[in-house]
C-alpha cells in the first residue's frame, strides 16, 4: 500500500466523523480534493518542480491524524520561550490543528480585527468563508489537496478597511503528542482596503522523538492600498516534516512583505504562489535557511505578474553543512500585457562540506519587452582568502567560520521590518551557528502567566 492510501482509506472510512466536527463550508470541498488525489497521485521525485521532495517518504509513517477532535493537552508555556523584548504582540495558538487563545490575547487589538478559529469563524459567517476558501489555492496542489481532505480547523485573521493593526499578530504553532501525528492546518488572512497588519507565524515541535508531519495551506487577500508584513519561523526538530503551500492575491497598490525563514527543522517544503491583480502593488519576498546534519529544505516560488506596473524582490539564502540538502526553485512569469513591471530574483548559497548539496533553479517567463527583469544564483563555499586574514588577526578558525555564516545571513535578516524581531532573529542565528540544539528554549520564559488556553473546541 502506498503512502496516499492510507490517507484516501481513512477519508473513505470516516469521512461522515470528519464531516460532523466541521462546518458545511470545509466539507464541500473534499469530494474534490479526494477526486484530486485519486487522478493524480502523490508527485514523484521525477516531476520537475518535486524532484528534491520525496513525498511517498514524508508520507508514509502511520501518522494518527486527530478528525475526531480528540482534545489533547499541551503546556504552551514548554515551547513558547522565545520573548522578544519591546515587541508588542496578540498571541494565538494552533495546538496540533486546533485553535486555541492565550488570556488576554484580545485586549490590543483595535476594533475591526478579527482573529478566531477557522471552524468557529466559518459556523458564524459560512458565506464570508465560502467567498474565500480555496478560492486562491489550487486543488490539483497535492499539499492543498490532502489539506483540504482532513482540515478541520485553523484559523482566519481579519482586517477591516482602514484598521491599522499596532501590534503584531502572534499565531504559535504547536505540535505535542505520545504517538506520530499529522496536523492539516489551514490559515486565512484577509486583509481589507486600505488596512495595515504585521502578522507572525512560528512552528515549534515540543515532542522531539515523536514524528509529526504539517500539513498546512495560507491564503492571503491582499485588498487595494493594504500592508501587510507576513513572517513564518520555523523552529521544529529533526523528527519533524512540514509541507506548506501559500497562496496570495494582491490589489492595486498594496504592498506585501513575505519573510520565510527556517532555523531548526527536519524535512521542509515551502511553497509561494503570489499574483499581482492590481496595478501599482509591491511584493518583498525574503527567506532563509539553515540546513545541518541530514535536513532538508526545499522552497518552491512562482510569481505571476498578470497586470502592468507592479515590483518584485525576491532573495533567498541558505548555509548548508553535514549531510544537509537545499533546493530553490523560483520562477517570475511576466504576462504578455504586463509592461512596467520590475522583478528581480535572487539564490545566493554557501556549501560548507563535501557531503551537503545545494540545487537552485531561478527562472523568468517574460511575454512583454517593456520590463526590468534579472535573476541570478550563487552557490559557493566560504572565502578562504577573508578566513586566512582574519585568522592572521588572531581569530581562530571556528570563529572565523561562525563570523562569516553570520554576516552571510546578514541583508536578509535587515530585510525584517520588526525591530525587535530583527534583533532577536540575530541572536537566534547566532545560537544556531554556535550549534545549540535549539534556539528558542535557551531564551527565558517570560510569559507563562498569558497562557491560559481557552479553546472549548479543543
Amino acid at each position: 500500500m502506498g503512502a496516499l492510501d492510507q490517507y484516501l482509506d481513512l477519508w473513505q472510512e470516516h469521512g461522515d466523523l470528519i464531516d460532523s466536527k466541521a462546518p458545511e463550508v470545509l466539507n464541500r470541498l473534499r469530494p474534490d480534493a479526494a477526486s484530486s488525489l485519486i487522478e493524480q497521485g502523490l508527485p514523484t521525485l521525477k516531476d520537475e518542480n518535486y524532484r528534491y521532495t520525496d513525498f511517498e517518504r514524508i508520507l508514509s509513517p502511520d501518522y494518527g491524524v486527530n478528525v475526531g477532535r480528540v482534545r489533547i493537552d499541551v503546556n504552551p508555556s514548554d515551547t513558547f520561550r522565545c520573548d522578544v523584548p519591546m515587541l508588542s504582540t496578540s498571541l494565538f495558538l494552533i495546538v496540533n490543528d486546533a485553535f486555541a487563545e492565550t488570556s488576554g490575547c484580545r485586549n490590543v487589538l483595535p476594533e475591526g480585527v478579527e482573529v478566531m478559529s477557522l471552524a468557529s469563524y466559518a459556523r458564524m459567517n459560512p458565506d464570508f468563508i465560502a467567498g474565500h476558501y480555496g478560492m486562491l489555492a489550487d486543488i490539483s496542489n497535492p499539499i492543498v489537496a490532502l489539506n483540504t481532505l482532513f482540515c478541520q480547523d485553523g484559523v482566519v485573521i481579519r482586517v477591516g478597511k482602514g484598521v491599522k493593526v499596532a501590534p503584531t499578530i502572534q499565531v504559535v504553532n504547536i505540535f505535542n503528542n505520545s504517538a506520530a501525528l499529522l496536523a492539516a492546518r489551514r490559515v486565512l488572512i484577509v486583509m481589507e482596503e486600505d488596512s495595515e497588519a504585521k502578522v507572525l507565524f512560528c512552528d515549534h515541535t515540543q515532542s522531539s522523538d515523536v514524528d509529526f508531519c504539517s500539513v498546512q495551506v495560507i491564503e492571503i487577500f491582499a485588498g487595494a492600498g493594504s500592508h501587510l508584513d507576513f513572517y513564518d519561523l520555523e523552529e521544529s526538530t529533526s523528527s519533524t516534516s512540514r509541507l506548506s503551500s501559500l497562496w496570495l492575491s494582491q490589489d492595486a497598490g498594496s504592498e506585501i512583505l513575505l519573510d520565510s525563514m527556517t532555523l531548526y527543522n527536519g524535512t521542509t517544503r515551502n511553497e509561494f504562489f503570489t499574483r499581482f491583480a492590481g496595478r501599482h502593488a509591491s511584493l518583498r519576498m525574503l527567506g532563509m535557511g539553515i540546513e545541518d546534519d541530514s535536513r532538508r529544505l526545499d522552497t518552491y516560488s512562482r510569481i505571476s505578474h498578470d497586470v502592468p506596473e507592479c515590483n518584485t524582490d525576491e532573495l533567498f539564502k541558505y548555509v548548508v553543512d553535514g549531510d544537509a540538502m537545499g533546493a530553490f526553485a523560483g520562477l517570475i512569469y511576466v504576462a504578455e500585457g504586463a509592461s512596467k513591471t520590475e522583478a528581480y530574483q535572487s539564490n545566493r548559497n554557501l556549501v560548507g562540506s563535501d557531503s551537503a548539496r545545494m540545487h537552485s533553479k531561478p527562472q523568468l517567463e517574460i511575454y512583454n519587452d517593456d520590463v526590468k527583469c534579472s535573476h541570478g544564483t550563487a552557490i559557493g563555499q566560504l572565502d578562504e582568502k577573508q578566513l586566512f586574514y582574519m585568522m592572521t588577526r588572531g581569530i581562530s578558525e571556528d570563529q572565523a567560520r561562525f563570523m562569516l555564516k553570520q554576516a552571510f545571513m546578514s541583508d536578509v535578516i535587515d530585510g525584517i521590518a520588526l525591530p525587535p524581531l530583527r534583533d532577536r532573529l540575530k541572536i537566534m542565528v547566532e545560537r544556531r551557528f554556535a550549534g545549540e540544539q535549539t534556539a528558542c528554549a535557551s531564551c527565558p520564559v517570560s510569559c507563562n502567566d498569558q497562557l491560559s488556553v481557552v479553546n472549548d473546541e479543543l
